[in-house]
């Protein structure tokens, strides 16, 4: 896989950070991060289709959104607050999973742009503790991550991601 999402989980300490490269600008992949309509495309593992509730990507703005598979069944919901959105370079919000009540995280989001018009997108997820930050690991965040970076990826460039990826 070309740009692979990579994952850290320092033991001990209630964080997630991850990094993640992309073959577009800053400016268009902070864009599918703020633009409703670009973020529903692919936020999310294959096979989910999301609904937009709410998304007023701006300081003190919030959002919702709703996740099922494309066959119906359960949903998903998931709401936050836009704490700063500081256009193509940085985004920081609430998550919560309202299955979890009470397990909000801080997510934070730096957009960079690298040569070749490319760009690195650096993440740090603040969870209340170790514990849920083991258990949001637990239910494949990372692979779901993986997949919606791919289709952001593939949404950006055109072009769809490697076989086996």
């Amino acid at each position: 896989m070309p740009n692979p999402l990579h994952v850290t989980a320092p033991e001990g300490v209630p964080c997630v950070d991850y990094s993640r490269e992309f073959d577009a600008p800053a400016a268009e992949v902070f864009r599918a991060h703020t633009d409703p309509e670009l973020y529903r495309q692919w936020i999310g593992p294959r096979g989910l289709e999301t609904r937009i509730d709410g998304f007023d990507c701006r300081s003190g703005g919030s959002y919702r959104f709703v996740q099922r598979g494309a066959e119906g069944g359960d949903e998903y919901a998931f709401r936050g607050v836009f704490h700063t959105v500081r256009p193509d370079a940085l985004i920081v919000q609430t998550f919560e999973f309202e299955g979890w009540p009470d397990v909000v995280t801080l997510e934070y989001s730096t957009f960079e742009d690298l040569p070749g018009g490319r760009c690195r997108l650096t993440g740090r997820s603040v969870h209340p503790s170790v514990e849920s930050r083991e258990q949001f690991l637990s239910t494949g965040m990372e692979s779901g991550m993986a997949e919606g970076y791919e289709r952001l990826e593939e949404l950006l460039t055109g072009r769809p991601a490697p076989e086996g990826a």
